[in-house]
């Protein structure tokens, strides 16, 4: 204990480090120290901690814990090598483990149909109902959305140019229900929205000018309190929703790669997860076999 309340001293009057954060290093290490039983702290080896991280791994401990944990041996050790109280620090050469992936978030087809009927509502209902739609059909970006311009769209052949990042052009496509409400919003809300003015781009606020991305998330939220979606949805979860229901319905990784304009196809593989641990449920729910 006296080789870590010296290091704990050493964080407080030396590095001024907040009480948090030592109470933090000294739970980490006495942790440590519990799980070393009879050993010796000061005479550690790498296969010491090696065994620890393994243990902590076995345990379901989540990468992040394991990280912190990690970073205060490393710091421990580093500590007693310049006091010269070990010749080599057995935490220098351990490595962190690779970062979690959060898994994207996706909404059901069945709330997505609640939160297209919700978008019809009000009196700008015609171009929030589009944008929840382009956004569905096409899984565009939010910043490319804002973008669109009535130049960039190809109505003989219901796509759309767009500029991705590091202005990558591709081309999304849209269905028969986006088509209509296209046409009908153009025609009409859009027209009235201008009053007059001249304005390149697709989508326009209340004053007819082009809508921005706070905008659009904030459409999105007043929609979506009027559901009884409980998940949070933002303007990409519409996009995470396209990826998965397109990979759902067979559709292959390469060409929803294209879709969403990833230039590196492992950004896109995070979906595989999101439908293998669908269809992991589904199975566990439905095999006869199943479960007890």
């Amino acid at each position: 204990m006296k080789y870590i309340d010296d290091f704990l001293d050493n964080l407080k009057i030396v590095k001024n480090y907040s009480d948090l954060t030592i109470i933090s290093y000294k739970k980490d290490l006495l942790e440590f120290l519990s799980y070393l039983k009879e050993s010796d702290i000061i005479k550690v080896t790498k296969n010491d901690i090696k065994s620890y991280l393994s243990y902590l791994f076995n345990n379901s401990s989540k990468s992040s814990t394991i990280s912190r944990k990690i970073s205060t041996l490393k710091s421990f050790y580093k500590y007693l090598k310049e006091e010269k109280l070990i010749e080599v620090n057995p935490a220098s050469s351990i490595k962190y483990p690779k970062k979690e992936k959060n898994l994207p978030k996706f909404i059901q087809y069945n709330e997505l149909e609640e939160i297209i009927e919700k978008s019809k509502s009000g009196e700008y209902g015609l171009r929030n109902n589009l944008i929840i739609e382009l956004m569905y059909s096409t899984g565009v970006r939010v910043s490319e959305l804002v973008n669109i311009k009535l130049s960039d769209i190809d109505y003989e052949n219901k796509q759309i140019k767009i500029l991705g990042k590091g202005s990558y052009e591709r081309y999304v496509f849209y269905g028969d229900y986006t088509e209509e409400l296209l046409k009908d919003y153009i025609n009409s809300l859009r027209r009235k929205l201008l009053d007059g003015k001249t304005n390149e781009y697709l989508l326009l606020n209340k004053n007819g000018d082009k809508i921005t991305v706070r905008g659009i998330s904030k459409i999105i939220d007043n929609i979506i309190y009027s559901t009884s979606v409980k998940l949070k949805v933002s303007p990409h979860t519409l996009r995470h929703t396209f990826a998965t229901h397109l990979l759902d319905n067979g559709c292959d990784l390469r060409s929803v790669q294209e879709l969403l304009g990833h230039k590196n196809i492992n950004s896109t593989e995070v979906y595989t997860h999101v439908t293998s641990e669908r269809l992991k449920e589904v199975y566990f729910k439905t095999h006869p076999r199943g479960r007890l």
